[in-house]
């Protein structure tokens, strides 16, 4: 597999020299400046367009003018009334990657084999924005699983009114690379990815010497006494693993690690709990959760993060065989609780346990200051925000207002749950010290508690999400693997430095 940054290719400062009629124009103003707007639809338009674009009032204005097609982009209108608190707002970092996400359709149809970009009085984000936008659109999985690279137009990139930051670029092609990782990840059919398959991937993903892999077996996660994890992967062809990748800075930080958990389940049957085919139809994406935690690790490596994190991906497939787990088996976790299993289709808690478990455990300078693990967990979580928007669990308010202000600003949105211990009575059982899954009420809840019970009173967040859209939208070109929630944790990061 081969990504192929289409960012690489930008020109910047250079003129367009426009061949035989197929080069576009696109402007992007950083303010809602009427004289600017007007001048470019004089420069641009046709006689008889003129009347009618002096009366547009339109966030994006297309025509097609006397040199070619023309974009003409004005700022975002803002809620002068937002509700909850601003949380669900859209920032201009949002906007600015979906607005130009969805243009790479338009080149497209257009034919366009160049494009003349400008921004004009924009400010870092909306020129963030609009190249993430630009460089997640361009992907395609089947030009990476094919190894054929799609051709997408020559781009002059130029800026008036302020100075293009040429390193705009590379955190953009940073940001946006890791995202289509997950992406493709979370898109791989179950017969190419697999718990090898998927730590040979890391492995090959050229990950530069500030970065350690160790991968766990079975033999050693026998020896660690991992009974959960191994449980969920006994009964397929591929056993699990437990995959670690510690990531430290060159040079000396007053940061202490952060650690990210991300849940690997390559193939979700179910387990004995069989089940249905319409909701086995997607359990290819049931390794959302370490898709974007791979991701992470590679946008952390990309852009030299100043601090030191760690990246542990619990890896297994929970499949049907003679050697599954079994409804009312009991299994022992590695911090030494007893689990009864009370649904086999409650697996990816199990798997995030023991794994949570070797995080919180490390000494020294290796312990966490604080800990966040994804995982596709629940269905009750998408049922209760949909799929845009991760529920998020804490035991840590600060935490929390800042995951919440970092979805924000990343347009990758997720919303406070409540931790309510009450209903961890629902796990209770009489065989053991718990079980794996409780009533049909408050799913994502529950499971969230039952999390809780593996961080040992480490400051921890915990991402319920849906890493998959049904349909293209924004820069997101085809429904498939989303990539959530790699930007929010970007701008989580960004925001300790």
């Amino acid at each position: 597999m081969r990504f192929k940054s289409w960012l690489d290719s930008f020109v910047v400062g250079k003129e367009l020299k426009a061949k035989n009629g197929s080069a576009g124009y696109v402007y992007y103003l950083g303010t809602n400046d009427k004289n600017k707007f007007l001048s470019l639809a004089e420069e641009h338009a046709l006689n008889w367009q003129l009347a009618d674009l002096k009366k547009n009032e339109r966030e994006m204005v297309f025509f097609v003018g006397v040199k070619g097609p023309v974009w003409i982009i004005r700022p975002r209108r803002k809620n002068e009334t937002p509700q909850h608190q601003g949380l669900l707002e859209e920032s201009d970092y949002a906007f600015s990657r979906d607005l130009f996400g969805a243009l790479l359709g338009h080149f497209k149809a257009h034919a366009l084999k160049q494009v003349r970009l400008e921004f004009i009085g924009t400010d870092f984000e909306h020129e963030l924005g609009a190249l993430v936008g630009l460089e997640v659109a361009s992907y395609s999985f089947r030009a990476v699983f094919e190894d054929k690279p799609a051709e997408w137009p020559e781009v002059n990139l130029l800026k008036s009114l302020g100075d293009f930051d040429k390193s705009t670029l590379h955190q953009a092609q940073a940001r946006a690379m890791a995202v289509n990782v997950a992406r493709h990840l979370v898109n791989l059919p179950p017969n190419e990815l697999n718990p090898k398959t998927f730590v040979d991937f890391a492995k090959k993903m050229g990950l530069p010497q500030t970065m350690k892999i160790a991968v766990w077996d079975k033999v050693r996660l026998a020896k660690e006494k991992a009974g959960l994890l191994l449980a969920v992967g006994q009964g397929a062809e591929f056993g699990p693993y437990l995959l670690h990748i510690k990531y430290r800075p060159t040079k000396k930080s007053d940061l202490k690690p952060i650690a990210f958990v991300g849940k690997g389940i390559t193939f979700d049957t179910g387990g004995l709990d069989l089940k249905p085919s319409a909701a086995m139809r997607l359990m290819k994406k049931d390794m959302g959760g370490a898709a974007s935690v791979l991701a992470l690790a590679s946008w952390v490596a990309d852009i030299k993060y100043p601090g030191p994190c760690d990246f542990y991906i619990a890896l297994a497939e929970n499949s049907v065989d003679a050697g599954s787990f079994r409804p009312s088996d009991i299994c022992v976790a590695r911090n030494g609780l007893s689990v009864e299993i009370d649904n086999t289709d409650a697996e990816g808690r199990l798997v995030l346990a023991d794994a949570l478990d070797v995080a919180v455990t490390q000494k020294g300078a290796d312990e966490p200051e604080v800990v966040i693990n994804v995982a596709t967990l629940t269905g009750a979580i998408k049922v209760g925000l949909g799929a845009e928007i991760a529920g998020l669990f804490s035991n840590d308010d600060e935490l929390a207002d800042s995951l919440n202000s970092a979805g924000v600003r990343a347009g990758d949105l997720n919303w406070r749950m409540p931790l309510f211990n009450k209903y961890f009575g629902d796990l209770s059982s009489p065989f053991a010290d718990f079980k794996n899954s409780g009533g049909s009420f408050g799913g994502a809840i529950t499971a969230a508690l039952f999390l809780q019970k593996f961080v040992r009173g480490k400051k921890w967040a915990h991402l319920d999400v849906y890493a998959w859209t049904d349909k293209a939208q924004g820069a997101l070109n085809a429904a498939g693997g989303n990539g959530q929630p790699v930007q929010a944790l970007i701008e989580y990061l960004e925001s300790r430095i």
